[in-house]
């Protein structure tokens, strides 16, 4: 077989396929075969019909179907693994000849993925954030964790402070009437947490059990409910209970209480070391992403509008799975984020494009300096994945292999290596600028 490719357009790829006679003669003898054992003809034995009357029986036309049926895809696999392109779609077959005795002409044309120029990308000058752990960091830790450990006492008397858990009923209406997910009963609200409208927490402050009183607010005009946006609305509220949190002292007593240490210093020591191990993480992290970014930004290409669209399924899909995960239907999220199906894949163009075009990049590093995957590695990986399924890896490899996802674990393998290959060739600038740690 004989292919050739021509790149017609930027993305669009013709290939002009050429089938030898022998190989079509014996997929002839294959349709052939396989009709035949289908096919009454009056005479002869389903099976039994020799080929020159089969074929004036049923037309010589039925066969080269038949034929091309099977020849077709077989030859267009091969053209496209033999000619090195990258379809991103199915092809638009044309044929040219088909004909015993003669070769099968095939045209095929199709939209590929797109060339990229790539511009720097090694010794990239990068800036690698630095972080401060501070006391205050510490502190805030410490009093978080103190948060975590406080004991939640039930007032019998007394009124709501900011940081208690008021236990309450509420009726909430607009124009004097009642609106969807304006009610509940026995809610629990920690005060301050700013899960509310605003101005309704604040209202509720020096209110005492069994008071009930009418909160007054207006729903921000960036509601995600449209017909609240920006309405005045009056809740009906009734303070059922006051609980609040009785936060132990931060002594040696406590760090017992909550970590392995038995004085306060060492806890101290152990947030600020474990602060600062965050925050070298989180710098490499940064810097790592910056320098893609950045050889992404100094490349050219052009991304086909079928690409992005097939991204954005993918995404839609993925998007679907995680919610059907947490038994969120999706059409439910989309209504109750008041969000369309179009709007939402219009917010997710721009991460599409950017997944697609830092992948196209980072593909065209990899063969551009042959950064390849070994069998060593591609055997650890999968061992690791396997470990994590608690399943063979043997086992598990072969269910790669038969499903056709076992390129999956090669491409990501081959991702992070180029990403390494990048972050190691570039240059750390000084951060002039230092940040705290959060």
């Amino acid at each position: 077989m004989k292919a050739n490719a021509e790149r017609i357009e930027k993305n669009t790829v013709l290939l002009e396929i050429e089938v030898d006679a022998e190989q079509f003669s014996r997929a002839m003898d294959q349709a052939y075969r396989k009709l035949v054992k289908k096919v009454n003809v009056p005479g002869f034995r389903k099976g039994k019909t020799p080929r020159p009357i089969f074929e004036r029986y049923i037309g010589k036309g039925t066969l080269y179907e038949e034929a091309m049926d099977s020849l077709v895809p077989e030859a267009y696999v091969e053209a496209v693994k033999d000619t090195g392109i990258e379809p991103i779609e199915q092809p638009s077959l044309e044929v040219v000849q088909v004909e015993e005795g003669k070769p099968v002409v095939l045209k095929a044309t199709v939209q590929v993925k797109p060339e990229v120029k790539l511009g720097q990308y090694k010794e990239l000058e990068v800036v690698k954030p630095s972080f401060t752990v501070t006391e205050e960091d510490v502190e805030k830790e410490l009093e978080a964790l103190r948060d975590r450990h406080a004991e939640l006492l039930t007032l019998e008397e007394g009124k709501v402070e900011q940081g208690d858990i008021s236990v309450i009923d509420f009726l909430g209406k607009v124009d004097g009437e009642p609106f969807k997910g304006g009610e509940a009963k026995d809610y629990s609200l920690e005060i301050g947490s700013g899960s509310f409208i605003p101005g309704f927490e604040e209202q509720i402050i020096g209110m005492s059990v069994g008071e009930t009183r009418d909160i007054r607010v207006t729903f921000p005009d960036n509601y995600q409910a449209e017909e609240l946006a920006g309405k005045d609305a009056v809740f009906t509220v009734t303070i059922k209970e006051i609980k609040r949190k009785e936060l132990p002292a931060i002594d040696n007593e406590f760090a017992m209480d909550v970590s392995e240490f038995d004085t306060l210093e060492e806890l101290r020591n152990d947030i600020s070391n474990k602060l600062k191990q965050a925050a070298e993480n989180n710098s490499k992290i940064q810097f790592r992403n910056s320098v893609v970014e950045n050889a992404v930004q100094n490349a050219e290409l052009e991304l086909p509008e079928v690409m992005i669209e097939n991204k954005l399924v993918e995404m839609f899909r993925n998007l679907e799975l995680r919610l059907a995960s947490q038994g969120i239907n999706l059409s439910d999220y989309l209504e109750f984020s008041n969000i369309s199906s179009d709007k939402l894949k219009s917010d997710m163009r721009p991460d599409a494009e950017l997944s697609l075009k830092t992948d196209l990049v980072l593909n065209a590093v990899a063969r551009l300096e042959d950064i390849k995957v070994t069998d060593e590695e591609m055997q650890k990986e999968i061992e690791k994945i396997a470990a994590q399924y608690r399943q063979d890896a043997e086992s598990f490899r072969a269910m790669l292999e038969k499903e056709g996802n076992i390129g999956l674990i090669s491409d990501g393998i081959a991702k992070e290596k180029t990403v390494a290959f990048l972050v190691d060739s570039a240059k750390v600038m000084e951060d002039t600028k230092k940040q705290d740690s959060e």
